[in-house]
Order: C-alpha cells, then structure tokens, then sequence
C-alpha cells in the first residue's frame, strides 16, 4: 500500500452572460465564472489535486486554453478524463475534502447534489467526497463578488 496526498487551488472571477456552474451543477445565479472552460473551481480544484497526488502535471498543463478543443468544455468532461488517467496509473481515490469561497450565492443548498455529482463521476463512495462552503468575511475578491476560489485535498492509494 503506497498512500499519495495532492492539494489543488482554483479561482475564477465573476463575470455577466456566463452561467454558474460548481461541482458540475448549474447553480442559479446573476453571474457566471469566466473561463476558457465553463470555468467550474471546485472541479478544476480536484483535478489539479487528483494530478498532483499521482505526479502529473496539472489542468492547464493538460487541457491548455490555448487549445481550442477546451473552448467552452464542461469541466465534467475534465475531470473524467483525469479520473482515467489516474486509474490507468491504478490509483484509488480514498476520499476528497473541498472548500470552495464564494460570498454569494449561497451553496449549503446544493451541496448534496454536488457532492453526488462528483461521487458518480469519479465513480466512488459518496461518503468519499466532502465539499464545504465559506464565504469571505466581505475580505479579498471573494469576499466582494468578484470571484469564487476553491480548494481541494485529496488522498491516493497505489494498488500496485
């Protein structure tokens, strides 16, 4: 048994005429995150966590936003496509610890549906995945609407 610890970050600002979407929800809200990508952070968060604890390199490194392939993808997509790599690199996700920052909208409403969400893409337990959601304090740019941020902590186990 070979355990791997990955941490991975994210932020996005806010943006009008983009819709929300976090954890691969579509979450109602005046704005929208401005990305290459449909800019999810918590999704971008733990992949770069899911890559980091297997040793490769992380999202922009794999899905540039210089490729036009990425253009406008769902971060859903993203993410099964790391989950792959990491299983055919026989790693096992062991559990997901996620917060993301967001002054508004509020998550505590859809935090069960994004916690399902991820649990089913990544095909693993959802008592596997946590997400937590904090605001700012008023404080930095998510503090002030400008921007969602996110982080995530995520445990590996090597099957070889």
């Amino acid at each position: 048994m070979s355990f791997k610890i990955g941490i991975g970050y994210d932020i996005h600002r806010l943006v009008e005429d983009r819709k929300l979407f976090i954890g691969g929800v579509e979450i109602p809200y005046v704005k929208g995150l401005f990305g290459h990508s449909d800019a999810d952070v918590l999704l971008h968060a733990i992949s770069d966590a899911l890559l980091g604890a297997s040793g490769e390199s992380d999202i922009g490194e794999l899905f540039p936003d210089t490729d036009p392939r990425y253009n406008n993808i769902s971060s859903v997509e993203l993410l099964r496509i790391v989950a792959d790599l990491i299983k055919k690199e026989n790693y096992e996700i062991i559990n997901i610890d996620s917060v993301v920052i967001a002054q508004e909208p509020r998550l505590s409403p859809f935090k069960k549906r994004i916690k399902e969400n991820i649990a089913g893409i990544l095909g693993i337990q959802e008592g596997s995945v946590n997400i937590k959601a904090k605001t700012n304090e008023g404080i930095g740019e998510e503090g002030l609407k400008e921007a969602i941020a996110s982080y995530a902590v995520v445990l590996l186990n090597s099957r070889e």
